[in-house]
C-alpha cells in the first residue's frame, strides 16, 4: 500500500480560489508552515530582498515601546519580531506565541544564539485562545499572521482582551501598490516568480507559495482592516504604507 505523504498539496488551485472561505483553513495553515519551517527565513530574506526586517524594525517603532511595557508577540514565527522587540528595550520579558511549533525551536535557537539581554519566551498557543490573563499587555503584535487566522475578527477581539488600557496593537500585513503599474509589476513577481523560486528552496509539497499571493490578493482591503479594528473595540486606528504599499502596518489602542 502506497504512503501518502501529508504535506503533499495542502493547497490545490481548487482551494486557492478563496483560501479565507476553506473549512478547514487552520489545520491547512498549520501543516504547512510545520513544512516550511526550515527555509523560513531565508526566504523570507531573499524574495523581500532583506526589507522584511526593516518592515519589522519599523512595526517595532510605530509601537511606542516603552521600558516597563509587556510585550506579546501572536504568530511569532522563528521569533524575528519578537527578538526586535527584545532588542529595542534591553531589559524585560518579551513573550512570543505562535501555534505552528515547528516554528518555535528555531526562534529559540535564534534568540540564544543572539544572547539577549531581555529574556525571551517561547509558547505554542492560538491567536484565537490566548493563554493570557485579561488586560495584561502593554503591546501585542502579530506579523504576517492575521492573514492566516480562520476568524481575523474574533482574533482581534482575543487581542483587545489582552491589552491593558492604553494598549497598542501593532499588525503588519502584505498588500498590494495602489499605484497601478507597480501594482502590475508586483503581481508579476509576486504571483508567477516568487513562487517558483520559493518552492525550488524550500522543496516545498503544500503549496505554500501559491498559497501566499492568493491568501493576500483575496483578503480584505485596508478599509476592512481597519473598520475590523474599531469593531473590536480599538481607537485611533491608522495604517502606515510601508515600501510602496507592498506591506501594511496597522496600529489601534485600546483606551
Amino acid at each position: 500500500m502506497p504512503v501518502t505523504d501529508p504535506a503533499r498539496d495542502v493547497w490545490n488551485d481548487t482551494l486557492l480560489q478563496n483560501p479565507h472561505q476553506v473549512s478547514d483553513k487552520r489545520s491547512r495553515v498549520q501543516k504547512m508552515f510545520a513544512a516550511i519551517a526550515p527555509s523560513y527565513d531565508l526566504n523570507n530574506r531573499l524574495h523581500s530582498l532583506w526589507m522584511d526586517q526593516r518592515w519589522r524594525r519599523k512595526a517595532v517603532k510605530l509601537a511606542n515601546l516603552k521600558p516597563t511595557d509587556v510585550v506579546v508577540d501572536v504568530a511569532c514565527g522563528t521569533g524575528d519580531l519578537t527578538m526586535a522587540f527584545a532588542r529595542a528595550r534591553g531589559e524585560g520579558t518579551v513573550l512570543g506565541l505562535d501555534f505552528t511549533f515547528e516554528m518555535l525551536p528555531l526562534a529559540q535557537s535564534k534568540s540564544q544564539i543572539a544572547n539577549r539581554k531581555s529574556q525571551i519566551n517561547y509558547l505554542n498557543a492560538d491567536a484565537l485562545a490566548l493563554p493570557i490573563a485579561d488586560q495584561s499587555a502593554n503591546i501585542l503584535s502579530i506579523a504576517f499572521g492575521i492573514r492566516n487566522v480562520s476568524d481575523p475578527a474574533a482574533a482581534l477581539r482575543e487581542f483587545h482582551r489582552v491589552l491593558k488600557p492604553g494598549g497598542r496593537l501593532v499588525i503588519l500585513e502584505f498588500s498590494l501598490p495602489t499605484n497601478r503599474i507597480l501594482r502590475s509589476l508586483y503581481n508579476f513577481y509576486f504571483s508567477k516568480i516568487l513562487p517558483r523560486t520559493a518552492t525550488w528552496i524550500s522543496r516545498d509539497k503544500t503549496g505554500a507559495y501559491k498559497y501566499l499571493p492568493q491568501s493576500v490578493n483575496t483578503f480584505i482591503s485596508r478599509e476592512s482592516m481597519q473598520e475590523m479594528m474599531k469593531q473590536a473595540g480599538f481607537t485611533d486606528v491608522q495604517a502606515f504604507p510601508l515600501t510602496f504599499g507592498i506591506c501594511i502596518c496597522y496600529r489601534g489602542l485600546k483606551e
